[in-house]
Formats: C-alpha cells, sequence, structure tokens
C-alpha cells in the first residue's frame, strides 16, 4: 500500500476504535481519543509496515484491552 493510501484509511481506522473506546469504556470522545493516541498500540498502527492496519476494529479494541490491562501486546499470528 502506498503511503498516500495509507494516510487516507488511518482516520477511518481511528475514528472507527474512538467509537468502540466511547461505547465500551462509556468515557467521552475526547477522552477516547486520548487513550488511543496515547497507546502503545496507536503508535505501531501509525507504522504501515507493522501491518497492524489489517486488524479489524474488534482486534485492534482487544489488543488495546490487553495494552491497558498488562501494559504489553501480543500481536496475534496472521
Amino acid at each position: 500500500m502506498g503511503q498516500d493510501q495509507f494516510n487516507a484509511i488511518m482516520p477511518v481506522i481511528s475514528a472507527d476504535i474512538v467509537k468502540m473506546i466511547c461505547e465500551k469504556r462509556c468515557v467521552s470522545e475526547k477522552e477516547a481519543i486520548k487513550l488511543l493516541y496515547t497507546s502503545q498500540l496507536y503508535a505501531a498502527l501509525e507504522q504501515e509496515e507493522t501491518k497492524v492496519w489489517q486488524y479489524s476494529t474488534l482486534m485492534l479494541y482487544a489488543l488495546l484491552e490487553q495494552e491497558w490491562n498488562s501494559g504489553t501486546i501480543r500481536y496475534p499470528d496472521v
């Protein structure tokens, strides 16, 4: 995937995750954005070469929960 394509899908992916954080954690959009943008997962998601962006929103949220609960992320083999 080219950088322009990647840059185009990142806002969509981020918005979907933020929405899920709001729903699951009962927090404001502002707080959900802060939770996402300060995560290890988001740091990996920003890098196209990690291919983390290919995971579903549910999987990405599960990885965030894992990070919040344990402080680490174990990415699934796909």
